[in-house]
């Protein structure tokens, strides 16, 4: 699979929503689970910015995921 490298923050932006979703999460809930604003949150999803390292691991322990669920690896 190759992916475009410009658009990687909206491929992440979108899989994140993906996740959230099947998860049942609103944004709210799941930026206060994070300890962040929900408008950080909000970006996160958009593509406007991108969450650190530390961030993506607090996303996966919160969503209960794995590394290749979050990042759509095969």
């Amino acid at each position: 699979m190759k992916i475009d490298i410009d658009n990687v923050s909206e491929i992440f932006g979108n899989r994140l929503k993906l996740l959230r979703n099947e998860k049942q999460f609103s944004q709210k809930q799941l930026a206060d689970k994070l300890g962040i604003a929900v408008s950080t949150y909000a970006n996160w999803e958009q593509g406007r910015r991108e969450p650190s390292i530390i961030d993506i691991y607090k996303i996966m322990l919160a969503l209960e995921i794995q590394p290749n669920d979050l990042f759509g690896a095969d």
